[in-house]
C-alpha cells in the first residue's frame, strides 16, 4: 500500500478542470501526477455533484473520530464529562434496544444477543 498523501482543494479542482474540459484524460493525469485513476474519478463525481464548495469543506479527509473516546480512558472526569458519558452510553443501549439486541459481557468476552435469543420472562 503505497503512501497516503494530502492535495490541496485548488489542485484537485484543478484535476477535474482538465479532464471535463478536454485538456487531459484521466490516464494522463494519474500518470503525470502519480495519483491513482480512482481518486480522480472519485474527484469529478464530487465535483458534478456538489461543486467546488465540496472540495473546502473542513472536514473533508479527515476521520474525527469519537469524541467521547478520551473520557472513557480518563481517570478524573468532571461531573459534565460524566454526565456527557452516560448519556451517550444511554443512547447507545437505546438504539441497539430499537434494532432488537443488546450486549452481554465485556471487553474479549462482550456478546450480543438478539431477543429472540434470550428468554424475556421475568
Amino acid at each position: 500500500m503505497g503512501k497516503q498523501r494530502k492535495y490541496t482543494p485548488e489542485f484537485k479542482i484543478q484535476c477535474v478542470k482538465e479532464v471535463l474540459e478536454g485538456k487531459k484524460s484521466e490516464w494522463k493525469i494519474a500518470k503525470e501526477y502519480e495519483i491513482s485513476r480512482s481518486s480522480i474519478q472519485q474527484w469529478i463525481e464530487h465535483y458534478q455533484i456538489h461543486g467546488e464548495e465540496y472540495f473546502y469543506e473542513e472536514h473533508r479527509g479527515r476521520n474525527l473520530g469519537n469524541p467521547y473516546a478520551a473520557l472513557h480512558r480518563k481517570k478524573n472526569l468532571s461531573e459534565l464529562e460524566r454526565l456527557e458519558l452516560e448519556n451517550l452510553k444511554l443512547r447507545i443501549e437505546n438504539e441497539r434496544l430499537k434494532k432488537g439486541y443488546m450486549v452481554k459481557g465485556v471487553g474479549a468476552n462482550k456478546e450480543f444477543v438478539t431477543f429472540k435469543d434470550k428468554n424475556m420472562k421475568s
